[in-house]
């Protein structure tokens, strides 16, 4: 009903899958300042077809993982939350577009930035940990310059 009304329906995580919260400026110093157009396209690529949810509105992309990585991944997200990245779990909700929302060019709140092939199919978390370690040296390396 909530994806009728509204075209997102708010999920609670930790169950069935977790997210990464990845800030779009952070994807921006990888893609060397590519437009944000083709950061749909890199992220596909990158997470190999994993999916991912795009909230235009705040600039952040949500990598869908397997529930247990925020139990996982506390070390390092210790370091990470400098770059306002996150693993949101258990006790968090997000908002998940409807299946046909896939692009990025309509106003809507989010869409799907790479969209889920199936239930199963979520994003690997070392792919996720690769992008966001190869972002952080990108802008550091930019910071450099």
């Amino acid at each position: 009903m909530e994806w009728q009304e509204h075209q997102v329906a708010m999920l609670p995580l930790g169950t069935l899958f977790s997210a990464v919260r990845v800030p779009g400026p952070l994807l921006i110093a990888l893609t060397n300042n590519a437009p944000v157009s083709e950061l749909d396209a890199f992220l596909r690529h990158a997470l190999d077809g994993g999916p991912v949810i795009c909230d235009p509105h705040f600039f952040r992309y949500y990598a869908l993982v397997p529930a247990s990585t925020p139990r996982t991944w506390h070390q390092a997200l210790d370091d990470w939350r400098a770059l306002d990245v996150d693993c949101l779990g258990r006790g968090s909700y997000l908002g998940v577009p409807r299946v046909d929302a896939v692009d990025g060019t309509q106003a809507r709140a989010s869409y799907w930035s790479a969209p889920m092939d199936s239930a199963a199919m979520l994003c690997r978390p070392v792919a996720v940990a690769r992008l966001i370690a190869a972002g952080r040296h990108s802008l550091r390396a930019g910071a450099d310059a």
